[in-house]
């Protein structure tokens, strides 16, 4: 199992910065791609858009709507996602996700997520 808890999320106003953070811990070793999805106002879970990834060799891969704003890294435990030029539209909970591969077993989990608002 893995724990995966998020932090950064806050309101910020348009144009600003914010950097977040997901900690990793329990069988870290099995981690495979990690992920960052948001889910905006008014949608259901299903609705929940990926962001973008980042597998345990560092290839990244976003959504075009946040390309060359947003930049997802991972160091160690930690998964990052540093989010320039916000928009309003940017304005969601974002989630962290991890894939897990142990013993050749599938397994997916997901954080808790944390508020980013933008204001206009």
């Amino acid at each position: 199992q893995v724990q995966l808890v998020e932090s950064g999320g806050a309101l910020v106003q348009a144009g600003g910065s914010l950097r977040l953070s997901c900690a990793a811990s329990g069988d870290t070793i099995c981690i495979s791609t990690m992920e960052w999805h948001r889910q905006a106002p008014g949608k259901e879970p299903a609705e929940r858009e990926l962001v973008a990834a980042i597998t345990s060799g560092g290839s990244t891969n976003y959504a075009d709507s946040v390309k060359g704003r947003f930049t997802i890294s991972r160091a160690k435990n930690t998964l990052y996602l540093q989010m320039n030029g916000l928009k309003p539209e940017d304005t969601a909970v974002y989630y962290c996700h991890a894939d897990l591969i142990c013993s050749s077993d599938l397994y997916a989990y997901w954080g808790q997520g944390t508020q980013v608002t933008v204001s206009s």
